[in-house]
């Protein structure tokens, strides 16, 4: 199922939060959104997994607008992983990725056989298995995030949305969380703030800045000093990856910046 944002534009009182961002998402491919913090980025990703209703322009899934779609019917579509995405009851973690099937269930009818065995497979992909019968309130901030990834999954969707996946993961679980992403062969939108992590997952990458879409293209095209410097403020030189080849950052303070907590 592919994915595209037409001219999305989203206001709050006086202040245009995106503006006109026109991005497309092929079926099966990582897109990632990358951008300075207030650039509009979680913004944008909420119009897809429909937190939010644009003030102007659509959202397309395979051409179909987005807006038009009951909710049933676009949550068996689209999953996503929010920054706001924890809970406040002591569910225990089977129970919370066992909520991941609500799109497609009828009733109260209980989860069968097959759909057991999606959760069971679920948490075993994001290492959370051991975990199933704590109460999600008693674990740690990565091991939630996990929990939700795994939720996620359980839903079976054709597009997954994920809000800065990486958020509380070490690097062990940040590599085995964006494996899983790139291998999972459907189409993905995320935000990250690791340009190198970006670098590595993503197929194309569109980088915001005050609510606009500045550059868009693969990280190789994108992820350039000079636009680095432009949209981030920092200087950075550009190297290869020795074993992939993929695009990677290393950064120095701009020496004419001035320093946090001076005038």
């Amino acid at each position: 199922m592919d994915l595209r944002m037409d001219g999305l534009s989203v206001s709050v009182g006086d202040a245009e939060l995106v503006r006109e961002l026109s991005l497309e998402v092929p079926k099966g491919r990582v897109v990632g959104l990358v951008g300075p913090n207030g650039s509009g980025k979680s913004t944008a990703l909420r119009c897809v997994y429909r937190a939010l209703r644009p003030s102007r322009g659509t959202v397309w899934l395979d051409g179909r607008d987005l807006g038009g779609l009951r909710p049933r019917e676009s949550a068996r579509s689209v999953a996503a992983l929010t920054q706001e995405g924890g809970s406040d009851l002591d569910f225990t973690v089977a129970e919370i990725v066992a909520l991941g099937r609500t799109p497609h269930a009828r009733g109260n009818r209980p989860l069968d056989a097959r759909e057991r065995e999606l959760c069971r497979s679920a948490m075993e992909r994001v290492d959370v298995a051991h975990l199933a019968d704590r109460g999600v309130l008693s674990l740690s901030g990565g091991e939630r995030q996990r929990v939700l990834v795994a939720r996620c999954l359980v839903q079976e969707p054709r597009v997954l949305v994920l809000d800065e996946p990486t958020n509380h993961l070490d690097v062990r679980h940040q590599i085995g969380l964006l494996s899983l992403v790139r291998s999972a062969g459907i189409t993905v939108l995320l935000v990250l703030h690791d340009l190198n992590l970006a670098a590595a997952v993503c197929d194309r990458i569109g980088v915001l800045s005050e609510g606009r879409l500045v550059a868009s293209g693969t990280p190789r095209e994108v992820l350039v000093p000079e636009l680095i410097e432009r949209v981030f403020g920092v200087a950075a030189t550009v190297v290869p990856h020795p074993l992939t080849g993929d695009p990677q950052l290393l950064y120095t303070l701009n020496p004419d910046a001035p320093e946090e907590g001076t005038t």
